[in-house]
């Protein structure tokens, strides 16, 4: 029996690696590639995350196959009314079927005949029908996140009316649409236990289990900058969670922090900023814009701050600080789905009197900060390390396919 074949479906491509969607595809991408299988990805090069040819074509050269089709998502007002007036289909999931994409999918599965299909966003099961009726391979769902989870609590922030009664909508259908998709895959593979639980209060999923975002810690850059006590947050500011989180920061958090510790100062960077940050004049802050190379931006910093106030899945940077020995200063939804104790780990922040309490005893406490930081990195090291994660979920196909040649 020749290697296992897989292949992977993503709604954009895995790239530039520096927000948490790009980095946990990666981590599937090259787990199941240095476990020996061939690799096969398909990717939407959407017009949201385009990338162009001439980078596409330097990038996954060490694997099978990595092929990707341009699709245009944007975002239109006037199909978004079209959508909610007659559609019973959520139109974040409508901007994601194309037939040609689907005729594609097909194609692939005639000519490489993998053994496994994993489809990396739940958005992508309006092409399990064709996958189905094409293909006998085992079929895996990885749930980045509880998208309906998000956008109700993002309805519930709402003090606009009619944006809470279309979030309110958005929020049913996307939840309707989600319980049917999960039951349509041999495995689900929730990032957390918390999502996990979700899905088996919702529905009877017999393949599910729990596979976080895997660290491969040698992969790590190893950076002889010497880090100063100050802080940043990276992210994608094109993902409501991230922009709202750090436009609170700012309102609502950052006046109590200078005035209490002047000294500090707050550094944020990500893709698609908007002007009303990169216009901005607040003393001791630093808006970046797009970075280049994230682990330059972060090297040099100790304090990693995670302010956001709706989100689902699990944080990837901040498990990435934490292997990097970062401190790290979160909110609750930030830290969910990351095994880590308050004061022990990280610490936890929700109003701006505790990120300004928080920080403060970190200047105050750098030896006592430091050491928390070297737990964060021995936790990540033992329970995320991503050969274990990997190596957990390929013994749950190698179950499933025993079980079907019974």
């Amino acid at each position: 029996m020749g290697s296992r074949k897989i292949l992977i479906v993503t709604n954009r491509v895995p790239y530039p690696l520096n927000d948490g969607g790009n980095l946990a595809m990666e981590a599937m991408i090259e787990g199941y590639h240095a476990s020996g299988w061939q690799v096969y990805l398909l990717a939407m090069n959407t017009s949201k995350h385009h990338i162009h040819k001439d980078k596409l074509t330097t990038l996954y050269n060490h694997i099978h196959a990595f092929e990707w089709m341009d699709i245009n998502n944007d975002i239109k007002p006037d199909k978004i009314i079209k959508n909610y007036l007659f559609s019973k289909t959520a139109e974040h999931v409508a901007r994601f079927y194309d037939q040609s994409f689907e005729q594609k999918i097909v194609s692939v599965i005639q000519d490489f005949t993998p053994d496994v299909i994993q489809i990396e966003s739940v958005y992508l099961s309006t092409y399990m029908p064709a996958i189905k009726a094409n293909s006998k391979a085992i079929t895996i769902l990885r749930l980045h996140n509880i998208e309906y989870h998000i956008w109700r609590s993002l309805a519930k922030q709402s003090s606009n009316p009619l944006k809470k009664h279309y979030l309110e909508n958005l929020t049913d259908r996307l939840k309707k649409f989600e319980r049917n998709a999960w039951k349509q895959y041999d495995l689900v593979l929730a990032i957390t236990e918390k999502d996990a639980a979700t899905v088996r209060k919702k529905e009877h999923i017999p393949g599910l289990i729990v596979a976080p975002f895997g660290v491969d810690i040698s992969k790590l850059p190893v950076s002889d900058v010497t880090e100063r006590w100050i802080g940043y947050h990276i992210g994608a500011m094109d993902w409501i969670p991230n922009r709202d989180g750090v436009q609170w920061f700012l309102d609502s958090v950052w006046p109590g922090i200078h005035k209490a510790v002047p000294e500090f100062e707050f550094y944020f960077a990500g893709r698609k900023m908007p002007e009303s940050f990169t216009n901005m004049h607040i003393e001791g802050v630093h808006c970046l814009g797009e970075v280049d190379n994230a682990a330059d931006f972060i090297a040099d910093k100790k304090i990693l701050i995670v302010p956001i106030s709706s989100a689902g899945g699990i944080r990837i940077k901040i498990l990435e600080a934490m292997a990097a020995g970062k401190v790290v200063i979160s909110t609750p939804f930030g830290i969910k789905g990351i095994d880590a104790t308050n004061w022990q780990h990280y610490i936890s922040a929700t109003t701006p009197e505790d990120f300004t309490k928080a920080i403060k005893w970190c200047m105050e406490n750098q030896d006592k900060a430091i050491e928390m930081a070297e737990k964060a990195k021995k936790l990540v090291s033992t329970y995320y390390e991503y050969r274990a994660v990997i190596r957990k979920i390929i013994d749950e196909i190698d179950t499933l396919m025993t079980l079907r040649m019974k």
